[in-house]
C-alpha cells in the first residue's frame, strides 16, 4: 500500500514540474496559481476519482520541484524530444528497489494549460504492472492573497508548502 501511495505521489510530483533530460528541457510554467487534475488508471479493484490540487508557483519553485523529482529517482535512461508544442520522454528509473519504465507525452504552452500522459510499467509484483496517469493543468491567475510560491492546496483542504518541506528535510539528522 505504501509503494502504491509513493507511486501516486511521484506521478503527481512529476506532473507539477517540468521534466528534464540532457538533450531537451521543457519550459517553466507561468508564475501564479495552477489547478492540476490527476487521474490514475490501472490499479486493480479501485475506481479512483480524479485528484484535484491547486499550486501557487513561480520560477524558483518549479526549479526546486524539478530538483526534488530528480533527487527521488535514479534514471539509467532519460530521453526527450520536442515536436511542435509536445514533449515526448522515455525513461527507465529506479525508485527504491523498483524499476519503472515510463513513456511521457506532455503538450501545452505552460502559460495557460498543459497536459501530461504517463504510461508507467513497474518491475515490482506488488504494484500494478502498468499504470496510466493523466494530468490536466490550467492556469487560474495570480496566487491568492494568503498563498506564497510553493503552496499546494490538497483536495482535503490541507495546505502544504514544498519549499518548507525541503527546509525541514535539510534539518533532519543524516
Amino acid at each position: 500500500m505504501f509503494q502504491r501511495a509513493s507511486l501516486i505521489a511521484f506521478a503527481v510530483l512529476c506532473g507539477t514540474s517540468p521534466l528534464l533530460a540532457e538533450n531537451v528541457q521543457m519550459p517553466l510554467r507561468k508564475a501564479g496559481l495552477w489547478e492540476l487534475t490527476t487521474q490514475i488508471t490501472g490499479m486493480p479493484n479501485t475506481t479512483a476519482p480524479p485528484v484535484i490540487i491547486q499550486q501557487c508557483t513561480d520560477e524558483n519553485v518549479d526549479r526546486q520541484l524539478n530538483k526534488m523529482s530528480s533527487d527521488m529517482v535514479k534514471c539509467s535512461k532519460q530521453e526527450m524530444t520536442k515536436s511542435g508544442d509536445s514533449y515526448i520522454g522515455d525513461n527507465v528509473c529506479a525508485i527504491g528497489d523498483t524499476t519503472v519504465t515510463s513513456h511521457v507525452e506532455t503538450t501545452g504552452d505552460f502559460n495557460s494549460a498543459y497536459s501530461v500522459k504517463t504510461v508507467a510499467k513497474s518491475s515490482d509484483p506488488k504494484v500494478p504492472p502498468e499504470m496510466v496517469t493523466t494530468i490536466q493543468a490550467k492556469w487560474l491567475g495570480a496566487c491568492k492573497a494568503d498563498q506564497k510560491p510553493g503552496d499546494i492546496l490538497m483536495p482535503n483542504g490541507i495546505k502544504m508548502n514544498v519549499t518548507d518541506m525541503q527546509k525541514m528535510k535539510a534539518m533532519q539528522p543524516k
